[in-house]
């Protein structure tokens, strides 16, 4: 069943095949009577044998939900049926390729599929599969059944990232899509009733792999780091991203209102996850995970380990000043998303112990305050391995940090899986609940908490195309 030889197909990143629900999981400890709602995660599982080398980008998305009412906890996953996937069933065998191989004679559906497998998100009544190679794939909040491919009502065209950000202000929804040919970077802006009310393309002069962007309350910040797409390579079977430092990097700032772009030149470097950013002066300030390179060439990133980084872009003067925060490694950031694009004082990280020179896979999470320079350690053992964490506010209108840590824990030693909820207050101890689960699941990537307010009205929309919230958890 696993490629020992492929590290992205051994131990927790083998995919785990099996569709199913649990009710009334074991809970060490007491799950918070605030918290009502589903923790969505998703993550790749490919659901036939690669035809040739695999990437972890590659795998078919599986979503997994666990939703907590009344002090009980259930749980569902299901795999997003994507066309590819549906047409891969159909033959019963593997029919794409992927980013480390692509296939001699592609099937007549391409050489790629969209995978759906990198974030779920809850927006305008409707839950949506991302992966930034093209459309989001929308779900039934409760039963998980994909309904399809969603387009913003046929007027979004190319594909979307999987990491757009909310305007807590005005719940908006931003987002960018790249592709390797012109125009190779478009900005869009959807409403929160899920219109799509601008589109504006974005010369970067190369085609780059743009895996993540931030927004202020007025501006849009773009890191074109020189990871360069070359289609020339599709037919000789070479990588289609080089990574070329002699490009350097360039960050674009956008006027949210007028359009007007201003550059900011620095040496080369990568970021997959921004943390946040938010306007100080005349300055945006960018909070962000920072590696010195990418390699996408084989079973690892390359570019050494990733961390902290803060950017301060004066938009007066066209200085940069760029410092780092931490020699603790840091991926997989998270805030509160009420403060996205406004100052924020705490994130959330999953990470490797202090001194730990761990290539691949998180040790512990990690809980940074910017006001003090402190930061500290979840670590529960040698043999548990987090997964991003998600902040849960404990009421709508609370403040910054009251509320939840929720992240999907893996226990080698047992080969399955557990939900934490940590205070962030007392991080370091122990959580106040450990939800067991009666499998593993596998190392993914991105997910959300969506309280019952809000999934009522993804499973019920008003005023939109009725959306079926399918088999109901039970109550």
């Amino acid at each position: 069943m696993y490629d020992n030889n492929n590290r992205f197909l051994c131990s927790n990143y083998a995919p785990w095949r099996e569709e199913g629900e649990a009710f009334d999981l074991e809970v060490d400890g007491e799950l918070p009577k605030e918290l009502s709602g589903v923790l969505y995660r998703n993550g790749p599982n490919p659901a036939f044998a690669p035809l040739g080398r695999y990437h972890w980008f590659d795998g078919d998305g599986m979503v997994h939900a666990v939703k907590l009412e009344h002090g009980r906890a259930f749980y569902r996953n299901r795999y997003v049926r994507t066309p590819g996937l549906l047409a891969e069933m159909r033959a019963g065998k593997s029919l794409f390729g992927g980013l480390l191989q692509i296939p001699e004679y592609p099937s007549a559906e391409g050489p790629f599929k969209n995978a759906a497998n990198t974030n779920i998100i809850g927006y305008a009544n409707r839950l949506l599969a991302l992966w930034e190679g093209g459309l989001p794939h929308e779900l039934k909040p409760e039963s998980l059944e994909t309904i399809g491919m969603y387009s913003f009502g046929g007027k979004l065209n190319g594909p979307m990232t999987a990491h757009p950000k909310y305007d807590p202000e005005t719940g908006e929804l931003l987002f960018f899509g790249y592709q390797p040919f012109p125009p190779y970077l478009t900005y869009h802006r959807a409403d929160p009733l899920g219109n799509l009310v601008e589109s504006r393309p974005i010369d970067t002069g190369i085609a780059t792999m743009m895996h993540d962007f931030v927004a202020t309350r007025n501006h849009l910040v773009f890191f074109v780091m020189p990871s360069v797409f070359h289609l020339e390579n599709f037919k000789s079977g070479r990588p289609l991203l080089n990574w070329e430092p002699a490009h350097g990097t360039k960050i674009g700032v956008m006027d949210r209102k007028k359009g007007d772009l201003k550059w900011f030149h620095t040496e080369a470097f990568y970021i997959f996850h921004f943390v946040n950013a938010f306007e100080e002066s005349d300055s945006i300030v960018v909070d962000a995970c920072r590696m010195a390179s990418l390699d996408m060439s084989g079973n690892s990133f390359g570019g050494g380990p990733t961390l902290p980084y803060r950017f301060t872009l004066n938009t007066n003067d066209g200085s940069l000043k760029t410092e780092k925060i931490d020699d603790q490694s840091s991926e997989f950031p998270r805030i509160d998303d009420r403060r996205a694009g406004l100052k924020h004082r705490f994130a959330y990280f999953a990470g490797g112990r202090e001194g730990s020179a761990r290539e691949l896979g998180f040790e512990v999470l990690i809980r940074r305050d910017y006001a003090t320079g402190r930061s500290e350690s979840l670590d529960l053992g040698a043999h548990m391995r987090p997964s991003e964490p998600v902040f849960a506010p404990r009421h709508a209108n609370g403040t910054e940090d009251d509320g939840y840590v929720m992240a999907v824990w893996y226990n080698e030693q047992t080969d399955r899986s557990e939900v934490t909820i940590s205070d962030p207050g007392d991080f370091t101890g122990q959580p106040i609940a450990r939800i067991n689960l009666n499998h593993r699941v596998p190392f993914g990537f991105h997910g959300n908490w969506v309280p019952n307010r809000t999934l009522t009205q993804l499973a019920a929309p008003a005023g939109t195309p009725a959306t079926n919230s399918g088999t109901a958890w039970p109550s």
